[in-house]
């Protein structure tokens, strides 16, 4: 090799070498390089076992299906080979693994129970006496809404009992107009008539409260013997039974009661998972009208628990609920777990009368509106109810009987009023007077002009107060009374919910789609009676602002009402009308104007006897003014 061609290599070579030097990668570079042959690494060996799997799991489903029947791979393995797999897979259940679907009904004359042989369990109730709002049968839950199941482990696996076939014992029946009562069992065999679980199933007639038993008999070897309890499941989707979907979930949620506490419940306008504590007594799935129970003979003793959450954008449920209850297992031969499931009316003497407070899951209202509700009105509406009279009659002469009880109350605040109108002139002459003083000049002479007379302002507000617990508590009371649903009156079709005589097609804000001819017939004679009101105490002239707010009010408070029970807007409209006439009545007959104007004037003559806190009162606002005038 020459000289030139040496020269030419090793210029060559230099060449390569400040490439490679120039073009080297930074070490930020380097190491994002590196990073993504580790992430390329790991994708493709994730990749590899999911792959695998699949491999895996459509080899098991081909094995599985071989024996089931339920695809290609029918008759590939001989059945002795099935029958090995099928031992492998479900243990002492492999017989229950196969069955037929069949719907055992068991009814009486208030429900009717349909119970699947797949799972043993519950897969609707109908509520015989009822309907939806459209007409139709009233389904609380049907087998594609709902899940009853016992979960256990066996054969280091678990099991679900919904996901085998158990076998009826005994046979269906349906009870009519007596009290005796009948019992129905599903059992799921462990390989023979010795050893199986068992749900028994009764029913009493005319009774929305029906027995449920758990028995396991000879299964202490095969459920795990680290097993100390079984865990029961239970879910259910509401469905859509009344006409206002939003006013059904708002009053729709779970209640429980722990055997020494008080009911408890999760919000109603809640999504919420709760941990419960032990010793449980019972679980209540509650939608507006109708609720669902699961109620324990003794207790459920360990903690359990319970969630809700709304069904939003579904067009057929309302909220989804689930429990989990535990159920004790001490592995003897036999053992027996005894409860009871109401499936019926949120009805307040129905469910008062288990005695285990499952009606504190009717809204009736906080503390005292809930005492009214319980020990006034519904006992009135109750009687008024057992002459057979419409509901709209039964609100009329309940109105009129809450007013009697009212009355003396009614009279104070009427005498109030009719004293106010006649200082009116000297308010007014007061007013005049000091109209270009201090505001409060104005208000101590006026005071000071009350004192005299012997006149209370505030008289007439006491009564009106005294009045607010019983207007609470009925506007708790209607929305919540299912002796109201589907009960028309007049136009409306349903007085638990909303009235209308005509639909927008459209929604305003505020106001809703439609008019409530019951709620606008409520505002006006709320307005009526706010005029003829300020009209007899002589205050139109006065206090501009508070007077428009008044009339205000009423109108705001219509777009509430529009769209809620049209038995409440019946009730205040009538007490509205029956006040309104009660103060005419009063004014003209009971109340003389003239001996009232002239024993005020007598009062006013009589030496003023001031209390020690209006003594106070009065030397705090010297001292106010002194330092006022100090300022200036």
């Amino acid at each position: 090799m020459d000289k030139n061609s040496i020269i030419g290599l090793l210029l060559i070579g230099g060449i390569l070498i400040g490439w490679m030097f120039l073009t080297k990668p930074s070490p930020e570079e380097l190491a994002n390089q590196i990073k993504q042959h580790q992430i390329d690494s790991t994708a493709q060996f994730n990749q590899a076992i999911k792959t695998k799997a699949n491999v895996l799991a459509k080899a098991e489903k081909a094995t599985v299906n071989s024996f089931t029947g339920l695809n290609g791979f029918k008759g590939s393995l001989t059945d002795s080979a099935k029958s090995i797999i099928k031992k492998q897979t479900y243990g002492d259940f492999s017989d229950a693994s196969e069955g037929e679907n069949k719907i055992n009904t068991i009814e009486n004359d208030v429900i009717k129970v349909n119970i699947a042989n797949k799972g043993g369990r519950i897969i609707s109730v109908e509520l015989k006496k009822y309907k939806t709002y459209e007409g139709k049968p009233l389904i609380l839950f049907d087998k594609d809404s709902s899940l009853q199941n016992i979960e256990f482990k066996a054969y280091s696996k678990t099991f679900t009992t919904d996901s085998l076939y158990f076998t009826p014992e005994g046979s269906v029946f349906a009870l009519s107009g007596d009290n005796q009562t009948k019992s129905f069992s599903m059992r799921l065999y462990a390989g023979n008539k010795a050893k199986y679980i068992e749900y028994v199933y009764s029913l009493t007639g005319n009774e929305y409260m029906m027995g449920f038993r758990i028995n396991t008999v000879g299964m202490q070897d095969i459920i795990a013997s680290n097993t100390s309890d079984l865990k029961l499941n239970w879910q259910m989707k509401t469905p859509i039974q009344e006409q206002n979907h939003q006013t059904q979930q708002n009053a729709s949620t779970i209640y429980f009661k722990n055997s020494n506490e008080s009911v408890d419940k999760i919000s109603y306008t809640s999504d919420e998972k709760k941990n419960l504590a032990p010793n449980l007594k019972w679980i209540g799935f509650k939608q507006q009208f109708f609720t669902s129970v699961i109620i324990a003979d003794n207790t459920f003793e360990k903690s359990g628990n319970i969630e809700t959450f709304a069904e939003k954008g579904s067009n057929k449920y309302i909220k989804n609920f689930t429990a989990s209850v535990s159920i004790p297992y001490n592995h003897q031969n036999m053992e027996t777990f005894g409860m009871r499931m109401y499936f019926g009316p949120n009805h307040y003497q129905t469910l008062k009368k288990y005695d285990i407070e499952l009606e504190k899951q009717i809204n009736l209202g906080w503390k005292i509106f809930g005492w009214i509700n319980r020990f006034l009105t519904i006992p009135i509406f109750n009687f008024l109810n057992g002459f057979n009279l419409n509901s709209g009659i039964i609100i009329l002469v309940l109105t009129i009987i809450l007013k009697l009880l009212l009355l003396p109350i009614a009279y104070k605040t009427v005498l109030s009023s009719a004293k106010m109108k006649v200082l009116k002139p000297e308010i007014d002459e007061l007013n005049e007077k000091f109209k270009n003083e201090e505001p409060i000049k104005k208000q101590q002479a006026t005071m000071a002009l009350y004192k005299q007379a012997g006149v209370n302002p505030m008289a007439g507000c006491i009564p009106v107060l005294l009045q607010m617990p019983i207007l609470i508590a009925l506007f708790n009371f209607f929305p919540a009374s299912i002796e109201l649903r589907q009960q028309g009156f007049l136009w409306a079709h349903d007085l638990s919910t909303y009235d209308s005589i005509y639909n927008f097609g459209f929604s305003i804000p505020w106001y809703g789609d439609h008019v409530s001819l019951f709620a606008l017939l409520m505002t006006i004679s709320t307005l009526l009676y706010t005029w003829s009101n300020s009209q007899l105490m002589g205050t139109s002239n006065q206090m501009p602002g508070m007077k428009w707010m008044m009339y205000l009010m009423p109108i705001m408070f219509l777009g509430f009402m529009n769209t809620y029970s049209a038995g409440l807007s019946w009730y205040y409209f009538l007490a509205n009308m029956i006040t309104f006439g009660q103060t005419w009545a009063m004014q003209k007959f009971a109340i003389n104007h003239d001996a009232l104007h002239l024993k005020i004037q007598e009062n006013k003559k009589k030496p003023v006897t001031v209390s020690k806190f209006q003594q106070r009162l009065e030397q705090m606002t010297k001292e106010r003014q002194q330092v006022s005038q100090k300022k200036k």
